[in-house]
């Protein structure tokens, strides 16, 4: 079995749902074995904060999603639209993971630039106002 953290040959540490009732078979589950304490107790602050869910993407990776949509649907038309998934070969569908990563990428890499950017220009003209000298072109 493997960590359910890292993937290392999981040594005797597992996990239970205190949230679930003993009796219920979901409580304990083989999937949540871990190789180390730093691993369970990884995982156990992650499964207390989140109560096993995903956490709600923000606003910024919504977008991000939304922006992978055209690219997408470029490769898909470039490959047949017609053709169902099962049909693809290994080739086509590791291009389809990095076109829909790569968008995914660029958005979030552009949109903290431009975050990043936003916050310089704020602190530079509130260091004017201070009567301090301007930003030197190091970033913070």
């Amino acid at each position: 079995m493997k960590c359910a953290v890292c993937s290392r040959k999981a040594k005797g540490f597992g996990y239970f749902n205190p949230r679930l009732p003993r009796s219920d078979p979901r409580r304990y589950s083989d999937r949540w074995v871990f190789c180390s304490m730093r691993c369970q107790n990884a995982f156990s602050r992650l499964m207390g904060k989140t109560g096993g869910h995903m956490i709600d993407p923000s606003d910024m990776e919504l977008a991000a999603m939304a922006s992978c949509l055209a690219p997408l649907g470029e490769y898909v038309g470039s490959i047949g639209m017609q053709r169902p998934l099962a049909d693809y070969s290994k080739d086509e569908v590791l291009m389809l993971i990095d076109v829909v990563v790569t968008a995914y990428q660029e958005h979030m890499i552009v949109e903290h630039e431009r975050m990043a950017e936003k916050d310089r220009a704020f602190l530079e003209e509130r260091l004017a106002r201070q009567g301090k000298p301007a930003s030197t072109g190091v970033p913070f």
